[in-house]
């Protein structure tokens, strides 16, 4: 008698479907976790994947009063460590891992031994307070911090430098500073207005060279800049912000193509919002500058920080306000300027996103909230925009 033959079947799982992530048409997004004040309270910036698989990142309050710093597991449960003032105060700026695996440094925009902001590290809280020279001339306020391929870690200041004044202001217009591992601060530029003001989104760029952005002075309309500096601390203003292209720009990111791409919080083509809604811009390395997108509101309004490069070549970012609720939304564009609203917050999951998103290796974008969430006080979140896809071939 002949017997059905029933072939053995073989179903792997991937975990990244680009044919299934272009067809989804909607993508899913979870609340990982609410901060409630204790833990933390109103992420400002975004995540970081430490190479152990976790996310960290930072708040600007909550814990004992003056911000956190905090580790974020794969089962949704948090680890915390709280500032004192002493330390550091109020972090507006992510972490990053050093590249020695030796941990996790950051800045502090307050706090330190002069109040003024400090770079922290791992054994070493804080490993340099800033406004430790007469008037503040290694700069005031740091935003942010990268390790560069010589091993250094490179940055900037809102204030402080070696110029008493900033267009009217007596705090100086910031810095841009090399910090080396045992915490000796070299102030590579200081700004005077004219070349720029507040700079912040530093990166290392494939020549070798630092590319970054002041939120004002520069140009003729004291709008922003786009700057390039090398390690040595010579700087070359590249482009000056005039409203229609944007005010106020973010940070770079450098694309596969070489060139850049950032948003500006406002400008733009609709003055619907106060100072315009806000931009994205495409920049050649020699400064041609293009808006590849000017937000209306209903698209979403005031991108608090730079976009990033996703896996499948376009591009990703937050707007803090603006959206279907107008609390915010994330967003994709493509590299020749379609955008698409991938999700507009409400509130209950989240408000008013203002930290740039990244890319985990399950290929989801994950971020936070400033606010929002189940207490209010913000949120980690997960948007889902790939699907698994499970593939099954016969074996005899």
């Amino acid at each position: 008698m002949n017997q059905l033959h029933v072939p053995k079947v073989i179903c792997i799982l991937f975990v990244f479907c680009a044919a299934t992530a272009i067809a989804s048409p909607a993508q899913v997004l979870t609340t990982l976790y609410s901060f409630s004040g204790g833990d933390g309270a109103n992420p400002v910036a975004g995540l970081l994947q430490g190479s152990d698989g976790n996310f960290y990142g930072t708040t600007r309050n909550g814990g004992a009063g003056y911000g956190t710093v905090f580790g974020m597991y794969p089962n949704g449960s948090l680890e915390t460590f709280s500032f004192d003032g002493s330390d550091g105060a109020f972090p507006y700026a992510g972490v990053i891992e050093s590249s020695d695996g030796g941990g996790l440094y950051g800045t502090t925009y307050d706090g330190g031994a002069y109040n003024q902001g400090t770079v922290f590290g791992s054994g070493s809280w804080p490993l340099y307070s800033f406004c430790s020279q007469a008037n503040c001339a290694d700069g005031a306020n740091p935003n942010g911090l990268l390790q560069a391929s010589d091993g250094n870690f490179y940055g900037t200041t809102d204030w402080g430098g070696t110029y008493r004044t900033c267009n009217g202001f007596g705090s100086g217009c910031g810095t841009v500073f090399q910090l080396t591992p045992n915490g000796t601060l070299t102030t590579l530029h200081s700004f005077n207005y004219n070349d720029g003001a507040q700079p912040n989104g530093l990166i290392q760029a494939s020549d070798g060279n630092f590319y970054g952005v002041t939120a004002n002075g520069g140009g003729n309309n004291g709008d922003g800049t786009i700057f390039k500096i090398t390690p040595d601390g010579t700087l070359t203003p590249l482009h000056g912000f005039s409203g229609g292209d944007g005010e106020g720009p973010n940070g770079l990111v450098q694309a596969r193509d070489g060139n850049f791409y950032g948003t500006a919080w406002y400008g733009g083509a609709y003055r619907n919002c106060f100072l315009a809604c806000g931009t994205v811009f495409r920049m050649t390395p020699n400064g041609s500058l293009t808006v590849l997108h000017s937000f209306n509101g209903s698209d979403g309004a005031y991108p608090a920080s730079t976009v990033i490069q996703g896996s499948d070549g376009n591009f990703y970012g937050t707007t803090s306000t603006g959206g279907a609720n107008r609390v915010g939304t994330i967003f994709k564009i493509t590299p020749n300027g379609t955008l698409t609203t991938l999700h507009s917050f409400s509130g209950s999951d989240g408000a008013v996103p203002h930290g740039a998103l990244v890319q985990a290796t399950d290929g989801n974008f994950y971020g936070t909230t400033l606010y929002g969430g189940a207490n209010g006080q913000g949120t980690v979140f997960r948007l889902v925009t790939v699907r698994p896809c499970i593939t099954c071939r016969s074996v005899e």
